[in-house]
């Protein structure tokens, strides 16, 4: 097998801010052995792959997805879902602490290294650069809103910030944990949603759900929680503060119109509320008026909006308004997939989809920039968690090579890569079905798909 090649005419982006550019990069054992290398001829023992026309990047960074049972699920485990998240170039996931049993406390928590370990490929090569798990530890006990968890021994134990679960805790419960401020400066990870609100629905409110006959969920299941979140925000400006996969057009309204009346002045940032939002990615790739009802993607929380609600969010992520796409993987398996739609759990998969499908919506199909589509996916979700920048650097295995123009193998994205989910929620394409990544520095080597033929 060749241990070294070169990338001829490559497109990379470096890292957050820097304008992407062409060069020759050279690769040995998945590790980035020059991003400039020389124009004179390659050694004897080096491949040369024409890659005109594929991105070479930082992975991606995944803000909030959920596994309930690492080691013995069912739908999903530890194994299966880094094998998706390599497939689909994320080399960092963000696990919720939604699981039974919940994961409300340092012995329930997964350790890093625990988790890298199990997340590793079976075989111990060293070219293999295990992808990174983070945690979010858990603001109430249990996950049951009651009573507060036991903050400090989570964030001790290698929780990155906590979390509530599907909607808002209780506003005395949120008040009495911020104020107690056992977090610090970790965020606090919440969903702007009032159950009692939804009125069972799924759907929001809109011409295409009337039409279609969906049980609705009216925007107020939102927005309504939103507003309490921006009030408590500004009580107390020292929480750092993550909404968790807005949805609707209102809720981008009325964040816009809070985040325009802050001061600007510098010296009054420290008093200036931290407060940063996330979006789903089928939230942007699909609405009420683009799916058949046939479709998988109709069941998730929080409910699906109508075009006016996509184009809103799109616009907001665009503009920094909202600065990281979740992919909030919620596996179901085989047996669950067959109940009807309103008598299974809501949630979909599909870590090796996210990139192609932005890409054909925001870079294809609105003329994004590459840059701006990882500004998206990798550097705000960093920023999202706290994280240092992923960047390009020599020496480094983390790195991901994509080919938006190569088609889906058979079984969709990631099946080239040896893609090992169990999800049986994967949603189908919505336009043309291309776009994989080829190669990462996260994987075998085995495994990659480069231009021009396997690496024997």
């Amino acid at each position: 097998m060749v241990r070294r090649f070169l990338l001829r005419r490559v497109q990379r982006l470096d890292a957050p801010g820097q304008p992407w550019r062409s060069s020759d990069v050279l690769i040995e054992d998945g590790r980035l052995l020059e991003l400039e290398a020389s124009a004179s001829g390659p050694e004897r023992d080096t491949k040369v792959v024409d890659a005109e026309g594929c991105w070479l990047a930082p992975p991606l960074v995944d803000p909030h997805s959920v596994l309930e049972d690492p080691f013995d699920g069912h739908a999903e485990t530890l194994r299966s879902l880094a094998a998706a998240a390599r497939a689909g170039g994320y080399g960092h996931v963000t696990l919720l602490p939604w699981a039974t049993p919940w994961r409300d406390r340092p012995e329930r928590l997964m350790h890093r290294g625990e988790a890298a370990e199990a997340g590793a490929e079976a075989e111990t090569d060293a070219v293999v650069e295990p992808l990174r798990f983070g945690l979010w530890g858990s603001f109430s006990a249990d996950g049951a809103d009651q009573e507060l968890a036991d903050h400090a021994a989570q964030l001790a134990a290698g929780a990155l910030g906590l979390a509530g679960g599907e909607a808002l805790p209780p506003l005395t419960l949120l008040e009495r944990g911020l104020r107690l401020a056992e977090m610090g400066e970790r965020p606090v990870l919440l969903a702007p949603r009032e159950l009692s609100l939804t009125q069972q629905g799924f759907v929001r409110e809109c011409v295409e759900a009337l039409r279609a006959g969906w049980p609705l969920d009216p925007p107020i299941s939102e927005t309504l929680p939103l507003e309490s979140l921006l009030a408590l925000a500004g009580a107390l400006p020292q929480a750092t503060l993550r909404l968790m996969n807005l949805s609707t057009a209102e809720a981008v309204r009325r964040l816009r119109s809070w985040v325009a009346a802050q001061p600007e002045d510098p010296a009054l940032q420290a008093s200036t509320p931290q407060i940063l939002a996330s979006v789903c990615w089928w939230h942007l790739v699909a609405d009420s008026g683009r799916l058949d009802p046939a479709d998988e993607g109709w069941r998730l929380v929080p409910s699906l909006g109508g075009p006016q609600d996509r184009e809103a969010l799109i616009a907001a992520l665009a503009d920094g308004l909202i600065v990281a796409v979740g992919v909030h993987h919620q596996a179901l398996d085989a047996e669950e997939q067959l109940l009807p739609l309103d008598q299974r759990r809501p949630g979909l998969a599909g870590h090796g989809l996210v990139l192609p499908m932005l890409w054909q919506e925001l870079v294809e199909g609105r003329g994004w920039t590459p840059a701006q589509l990882w500004q998206a996916l990798c550097w705000g979700p960093g920023r999202f968690l706290g994280l240092e920048p992923e960047v390009l650097a020599p020496g480094s295995r983390r790195w991901i090579l994509f080919d938006p123009g190569r088609p889906w193998p058979e079984a969709g994205p990631g099946a080239a890569a040896g893609c090992g989910s169990r999800a049986a929620n994967r949603p189908g394409p919505l336009g043309a079905a291309r776009g994989v990544v080829v190669a990462s520095g996260l994987s075998e080597p085995q495994s990659w798909s480069l231009p021009g033929g396997p690496l024997r």
